[in-house]
């Protein structure tokens, strides 16, 4: 499956509702080389009452719901169409970074379907993964860490 189409449309609606938002995550990590895959695209965001208002019309953009699921101390903002397959995360913390601010500054913007999408830092979707420890996290680790050092080799 190519998910390509799929984020196109995600990065267009965020645009237009102006939503700030860095793509984390095994999508992050693809976008820069890695051989990974992924069924969801995972974003940081500030969660301020301006941005969850955003985050509504990004839903309704999408003809998606926003779920609320239940994860111990969670304030992950689930964003789902099925007949899409559109499943996007939403969260104002994750684990290994200090805040959405730092997140940000180290970001690359790329272009996807001719809008910008900020796209986090390898090191940082290492550091996140690796502080998270969840099995499905470490599993991709050496991938992630592999591809890191054939960044900074070729560059």
């Amino acid at each position: 499956m190519n998910a390509e189409p799929l984020l196109s449309s995600v990065v267009a609606a965020l645009a237009e509702v102006r939503l700030e938002v860095v793509l984390i995550g095994n999508a992050a990590a693809a976008l820069q080389g890695a051989p990974v895959t992924t069924v969801d695209f995972d974003f940081m965001f500030r969660a301020t009452p301006v941005n969850l208002a955003k985050l509504k019309k990004f839903a309704k953009r999408m003809d998606a719901m926003i779920l609320r699921p239940y994860y111990p101390m969670s304030a992950l903002y689930r964003v789902m169409n099925d007949d899409r397959g559109l499943q996007a995360d939403f969260m104002p913390v994750i684990h290994g970074v200090k805040s959405f601010n730092s997140l940000r500054s180290r970001a690359e913007k790329i272009e996807l379907a001719g809008r910008g999408l900020w796209v986090a830092n390898l090191a940082d979707i290492i550091a996140s993964k690796r502080a998270a420890g969840r099995a499905r996290d470490r599993a991709v680790l050496e991938i992630l860490e592999k591809t890191l050092r054939e960044k900074k080799s070729s560059s």
